[in-house]
């Protein structure tokens, strides 16, 4: 007799699960059943802002493999039915069809809004994040967009359409923000980009995000920082016109949220599911929710294991969604993995600025009980002779003492981002920066510098934590 797995959410996590299990096991032997409340699955979410900003052009170069091809593999993916319901005790889930013609998935109900129970012999959560939407007044106001899901990016294109006005607002200075504000550029917006921090990306120490913020600004970029928004104000015909913060108005044809995401944990938590300190889903190395051995969870609704501070966080990327998904897979199709945890890598840009954090702040090293050392240099992507030089700054954060690598931010030009992948190794090996100094990298003028920025910065951190002692 075969099993059954019921996997919530179709996109990277929940698929990829699903694709694993299927490899591993025939349908004679495993049956999949997975829920999706969307219109679309296995997508690139970190896509939509260039499909937005028109470096993509069309919404399916996104879309890695499509409710038919899942089909075609002996998945039964039920789209546009939302799970409203886990019963743990009882091991089925409740789904509800969201389809007018009630044709949301094979197998299912018959009439939008019928609500009918599956069982499920193994369970896969992959409900993803959902965005930070502020209660404020005219938040929901036609004109408001947040960008989470292809639908997001599909609605928010439809009124680029319709609007004439060329005015956008972008609330929020996160990775989101920033490459929302570059979208909008593209298409030709004045931009306005509202920020309640000091300066923008706030996953980087102040003194980097000052540099972000001094770019954007040169690119015409307006810039408001320190400032809350309050509320959203409406024209007569009930359409987003302005943005309001205590200081004042700033007109807008289009709102973008970019304020970030929360895990989407409502049905974990009613379901008496652990959830940690910052919303997301607990779950062993095997990615199974802790105190429940035939439950899985994984993508951005759960928490992982930072390597260079030791504690949980929730981390939203699609890298480790789908890694988290491998993993799943195969321990749900009756192999073995393990996802061993981050340390927290990111890359994004601004039209010619690239901005690439990985390991901890100083507020993070701090709140680990860390003492630390800091180096910052500026150098350039390649040898300075060479055509197309362009400067770039790195930050490099070290243990006193020890001078174990704790943090890398960099912020430049063209060859500067990817630049971050050395250090991220460096932290996943745990090396100090004196072993980072020996680092035998590639060196061409055309591609760096004799000394490597990353490497300068080492050897700079190395003085510093020999005088700290």
């Amino acid at each position: 007799m075969s099993e059954r797995l019921v996997i919530i959410g179709g996109d990277a996590a929940g698929m990829s699960a699903a694709s694993q299990a299927r490899r591993l096991k025939g349908p004679d032997e495993l049956e999949i059943v997975a829920f999706e409340r969307g219109h679309f699955t296995s997508y690139s979410a970190c896509g939509i802002p260039y499909w937005v900003g028109g470096d993509v052009d069309e919404r399916d170069e996104l879309i890695a493999r499509s409710p038919e091809e899942h089909r075609e593999r002996d998945i039964d993916l039920r789209m546009r039915t939302e799970v409203v319901r886990i019963d743990v005790d009882e091991q089925r889930v409740l789904a509800r069809d969201l389809e007018p013609d009630g044709s949301g998935g094979s197998g299912g109900s018959d009439s939008s809004g019928a609500e009918y129970w599956t069982s499920y012999d193994k369970l896969v959560i992959a409900t993803g994040a959902r965005p930070v939407r502020p209660p404020l007044a005219g938040i929901d106001a036609p004109g408001v967009h947040g960008v989470q899901t292809l639908d997001d990016g599909q609605s928010l294109l439809d009124t680029l359409r319709r609007t004439e006005g060329r005015r956008a607002v972008v609330v929020g200075a996160g990775y989101i923000g920033v490459e929302m504000a570059e979208a909008m550029m593209n298409r030709g917006y004045e931009v306005t980009v509202v920020n309640r921090g000091k300066q923008p990306m706030s996953t980087l120490d102040p003194d980097m995000g000052r540099l972000v913020g001094e770019a954007m600004a040169g690119m015409d970029i307006r810039m408001v920082n320190d400032a809350e928004v309050t509320k959203i104000l409406t024209g007569e015909d009930g359409r987003v016109r302005a943005v309001a913060t205590e200081d004042g108005e700033y007109p807008a044809d289009v709102v973008i949220l970019g304020i970030g995401v929360r895990p989407e944990t409502e049905l974990a938590r009613e379901a008496g599911l652990p959830v940690g300190t910052h919303g997301g889903l607990l779950t062993d190395r095997a990615m199974r929710v802790r105190g429940h051995d035939n439950i899985w969870a994984g993508g951005d609704c759960v928490e992982v294991l930072d390597l260079v501070s030791g504690s949980e966080r929730h981390i939203a990327l699609g890298t480790h969604a789908n890694k988290h998904g491998q993993v799943i897979g195969s321990n749900a199709g009756g192999g073995y993995a393990t996802f061993p945890g981050v340390v927290g890598t990111a890359v994004s840009k601004v039209c010619e600025l690239e901005i690439a954090r990985t390991g901890l702040r100083e507020k993070d090293a701090q709140a680990a009980g860390l003492q630390y050392v800091t180096t910052t240099i500026e150098s350039t992507s390649r040898a300075g002779y060479y055509p197309g030089a362009a400067l770039m700054t790195v930050k490099m954060i070290a243990e006193r003492r020890t001078g174990r690598l704790l943090g890398v931010q960099i912020v430049g030009r063209e060859g500067a981002g990817k630049r971050v992948d050395i250090a991220a190794v460096a932290l996943t090996a745990g090396m100090t920066v004196e072993q980072m100094v020996s680092l035998d990298l590639g060196y061409a003028p055309p591609f760096s510098p004799v000394w490597d920025p990353v490497l300068v910065a080492a050897r700079k951190a190395v003085t510093a934590v020999r005088k700290a002692g």
